[in-house]
């Protein structure tokens, strides 16, 4: 990777940084959150045939896990782009 100069450099960085705290932050929520302390709450919710605070703890965050490894790559690439240090 080749930078114009050492602020496109911070800046790209500044920018990974976010965009993986806030998907860190989204299945932080999803997993811990739905999964564990609104379990109760959720299991009053069927999701097909099951309590929606089990579905969340057992399959839900692995699958917003990966649907936000899609989502990293797909972001990652606009912004390599934005930075011109994209890979051919």
């Amino acid at each position: 990777m080749a930078f114009d100069s050492k602020e496109s450099a911070n800046a790209y960085w500044r920018e990974n940084i976010s965009l993986m705290l806030r998907l860190l932050a989204v299945w932080f929520v999803v997993s811990f959150g739905f999964g564990i302390v609104l379990a109760e709450p959720l299991n009053a919710i069927k999701f097909f045939g099951f309590k929606l605070g089990f579905w969340f703890a057992q399959q839900g965050s692995i699958y917003v896990f990966v649907a936000l490894i899609f989502v990293y790559v797909v972001k990652m690439n606009a912004l390599d782009k934005k930075y011109q240090v994209q890979e051919d």
